[in-house]
């Protein structure tokens, strides 16, 4: 998984360590930049959610985020109060703008055990085949039972209203972030 990792930051230019040392992380919805700070409780979750892109195949463009999110929800967050936010965000924003993919991300994260809960390093330890037999990834999604189909429903509803909750917090924190972005790299440009 250490291996697999490297080469998923590599691939997506996230850098030697993923980013998790950056003060600010950098967020894409098409062509809006939306730097939000990374924060302990972030940076505790997206160790875990990088390792679920490798597992599940999800990709790290604005649907394949949307999806991831929602599989991390049908999947389940533990106690990583960061990873439900972020993923009830992005639940919410799939229902609007790709409903039938995050649907089935939802329904196959039902049938698999996340990664949250488990030592880092023991997972990257192990070999990504491992890891994909011991979350029950590689099954085929079950169809999804009425109990399925109501916890879809209630998730919607609660990602929905955490989305709005996003947005409005972005109205204030986007500001932000775009003049601390650009102060960052007018400091990093050659004089």
């Amino acid at each position: 998984m250490r291996e697999a990792r490297d080469k998923y930051f590599d691939i997506n230019g996230f850098g030697v360590d993923g980013g998790y040392s950056d003060a600010w992380v950098d967020f894409h919805i098409g062509p809006l930049y939306c730097p939000f700070p990374n924060t302990k409780s972030r940076i505790r979750a997206v160790k875990v959610h990088d390792l679920h892109h490798i597992l599940t195949g999800y990709q790290t463009d604005f649907i394949g985020e949307l999806e991831i999110g929602a599989w991390e929800v049908g999947a389940g967050c533990k106690d990583f109060a960061a990873a439900w936010f972020l993923n009830l965000s992005s639940l919410g924003a799939g229902v609007l703008f790709a409903p039938s993919r995050v649907y089935r991300a939802f329904i196959r994260g039902r049938s698999t055990d996340s990664l949250y809960g488990r030592p880092l390093d023991d997972m990257l330890g192990r070999t990504v085949a491992e890891m994909r037999r011991d979350t029950n990834v590689d099954a085929s999604a079950p169809e999804a039972s009425f109990a399925d189909r109501v916890a879809f429903a209630g998730y919607a509803v609660a990602g929905l209203a955490v989305s709005a909750v996003a947005a409005s917090i972005g109205v204030f924190v986007v500001p932000v972030g775009l003049v601390t972005g650009l102060v960052r790299k007018l400091r990093r440009a050659p004089a």
